[in-house]
């Protein structure tokens, strides 16, 4: 069986990711699609903390055991790529190809104040990993592309994501 591709959909709290998973999954039905945050309940310890790593672990699992039967993943969720590349079954794909959704500041602040538990030291933090992200993304190979949230809706999002993956795809060297 040949290898296939992983698409990862990133960024920083609040740019969108989970927003843009119900507008892919209607552009992207041969694609299965999922939010990273859907399990991290039942993995929370007594504490409420758990291991990103085993999360991560399992993720990727799911998304080979997919690909054995023939069908493409896509993952959105604050992944790291040198955090995929420490997984299990990372060598199972032909490639992770990563993405990133960001978007202003002033932005992101309204999207996560809706949130409960957001504190003026959580935005800040937040903000500096979405800058820091945003900094790393042209030294990656292939350099990740970002698609900015802050004026675009989750369906032109959504869009824009199909056409990257799709554009990918018409590259056969890249599969």
């Amino acid at each position: 069986m040949s290898k296939l591709p992983l698409y990862v959909v990133t960024g920083a709290k609040g740019t969108g990711k989970t927003t843009v998973i119900e507008e892919l999954r209607k552009l992207m039905p041969e694609y299965v699609i999922f939010d990273y945050d859907n399990v991290i309940e039942f993995i929370k310890d007594d504490f409420g903390k758990f291991d990103k790593h085993q999360l991560l672990n399992i993720w990727l699992r799911v998304a080979r055991d997919i690909a054995e039967s023939g069908r493409k993943t896509i993952i959105c969720g604050i992944i790291w790529p040198y955090d995929i590349e420490r997984c299990i079954d990372f060598n199972d794909f032909k490639h992770v190809y990563y993405l990133a959704l960001h978007c202003d500041d002033k932005t992101r602040e309204i999207r996560l104040r809706k949130r409960k538990n957001t504190t003026k030291e959580k935005l800040l933090k937040n903000n500096d990993f979405a800058k820091w992200f945003i900094e790393i993304a042209d030294k990656y190979n292939p350099p990740i592309p970002i698609i900015d949230t802050s004026k675009t809706d989750a369906t032109k999002v959504a869009q824009q994501i199909s056409e990257w993956i799709h554009g990918l795809e018409k590259n056969k060297n890249s599969l």
